[in-house]
């Protein structure tokens, strides 16, 4: 029996969808913006912001301790005085006495010599760098953070514009497959099999609109607002190109000498290394000029009434002698702890390497896959055609022409995930070697509709 001629417009269903579904409206949010909206908004990033201010205080603090340290203390006490003595015939005599004492106390102490301070200084240096490298970090992770969740909301919003526009065509193909199998041309095989394309393309249309609405969330969970419409990528103008420079090595280059993450570890060992020039400052001797006046006034039974002002200027020296072994254990363990720093740059410099080699890599042969689905979709174009006229002649089923159709929408599907994951490995390999957010964030919003 010859197969039905089933005349589907699958293309026009897939516009249709892309219409309804992707459609720009009056203001779509752009990957430009969305970074905006959430260097701005998301939380992660202004709790980094406090952090690298709070890191900021430790300088100022340091400094601190190099100037003069005043001080003043005062008191003012009422006394009440009982004195119980004999008088010359031995008999007892008590007396009693009211009056009031009090004391004042100005002392000015200017360090001089005390090596802590100095290692504090270099310590607190290190520690804002370090901080200022974590924010430098997080801002980078921002980009990429906003870049995934951008292109995958695209993505999700692609993949249900898919299964709108594959479910149209088989409902569409189910009908024809009933009319033809009521006018006695077709088998009811036909109408199983487009029936059964159909009730799975209903489950996958479920599956699609709750990861839509997910990734479209967490979209709004990042940028602090709602988000309606996202601009879409320009698919005729968007060609991926080569990452400059072309060797992964110049690019490993790039990110050990100006990595964040580095950065930060590099400072950290750093302060580690202070730390143990602190601790071993506890085995010197420190040296303070200190001035003082005081005055008193009935400070004792035999001052009453009486005042005494004094004024004293010199120099202080302290010499530690013995601890019990405080010092010593305190230089072992900052010893420790730069070991470990030093460990964990080196661990995170090779790990770095590794990452970047997978997103460099990411970047060159995606474009490779990018250029070979786009063939692959115009082949299964082809495939579909040749299906359906090889249908109408009697050559071809039915289940043939479902394969193929099948067919061209995973590869429609292959090649926008590859797209959206051509242009992540864009940006995280641009945060790996510690390029400008900002101008990361400009080359891949180039690629988009405005």
């Amino acid at each position: 029996m010859r197969a039905p001629h089933l005349t589907p417009a699958p293309r026009r269903a897939l516009a249709l969808a892309l219409a309804a579904l992707l459609a720009p409206a009056a203001w779509a949010l752009d990957l430009q913006q969305a970074y905006d909206a959430a260097l701005a908004n998301d939380a992660s990033i202004r709790a980094s912001r406090a952090g690298a201010q709070a890191q900021h205080e430790r300088l100022p603090q340091a400094r601190s301790q190099f100037y003069p340290n005043i001080s003043l203390n005062a008191g003012r006490n009422f006394n009440n005085l009982t004195s119980k003595s004999t008088n010359l015939l031995g008999q007892p005599v008590e007396s009693r006495q009211d009056y009031f004492s009090g004391n004042q106390a100005l002392q000015l102490r200017q360090p001089l010599y005390r090596p802590a301070m100095l290692a504090q200084l270099r310590q607190a240096q290190a520690q804002v760098e370090s901080a200022d490298a974590d924010l430098a970090r997080d801002e980078q992770s921002l980009v990429v953070r906003v870049g995934e969740a951008y292109f995958e909301a695209l993505l999700t919003r692609d993949q249900l514009a898919l299964v709108l526009a594959q479910k149209q065509t088989y409902s569409t193909q189910v009908d024809a497959a009933k009319k033809t199998l009521a006018a006695g041309s077709g088998t009811r095989t036909d109408v199983d099999d487009a029936q059964a394309r159909l009730d799975m393309t209903v489950a996958q249309e479920l599956e699609a609109r709750q990861n839509e609405d997910f990734t479209r969330r967490r979209l709004e969970t990042l940028t602090g607002s709602d988000v309606d419409t996202l601009a879409r990528l320009d698919e005729e103008r968007f060609t991926p190109q080569p990452p400059q420079p072309e060797a992964v090595s110049d690019w490993v280059a790039r990110a050990e000498a100006a990595s964040p993450e580095l950065q930060s570890l590099r400072a950290q060992a750093e302060a580690a290394r202070q730390e143990i020039a602190k601790a071993r400052s506890g085995h010197l001797p420190t040296l303070d000029a200190v001035a003082q006046w005081s005055r008193t006034s009935s400070d004792s039974v035999t001052s009453v009434n009486q005042r005494y002002d004094n004024k004293t200027i010199g120099l202080q020296l302290q010499v530690p002698l013995y601890s019990g072994g405080y010092v010593s254990s305190s230089v072992r363990q900052a010893q420790a702890a730069l070991t470990r720093a030093e460990e964990m740059l080196e661990a995170t410099r090779r790990d770095l390497g590794v990452r970047v080699h997978r997103e460099f890599r990411g970047v060159t042969e995606g474009r490779l896959r990018i250029a070979a689905l786009q063939q692959a979709v115009r082949s299964a174009e082809q495939a579909v055609q040749s299906s359906r006229k090889s249908q109408a002649a009697g050559v071809r089923t039915l289940l043939d022409v479902l394969n193929a159709e099948q067919q061209r929408t995973q590869a429609q599907r292959d090649l926008a995930q590859a797209r959206y994951l051509y242009l992540v490995s864009q940006l995280r390999l641009h945060s790996l070697v510690g390029d400008d957010a900002q101008a990361s964030v400009a080359q891949a919003n180039a690629a988009l509709l405005h």
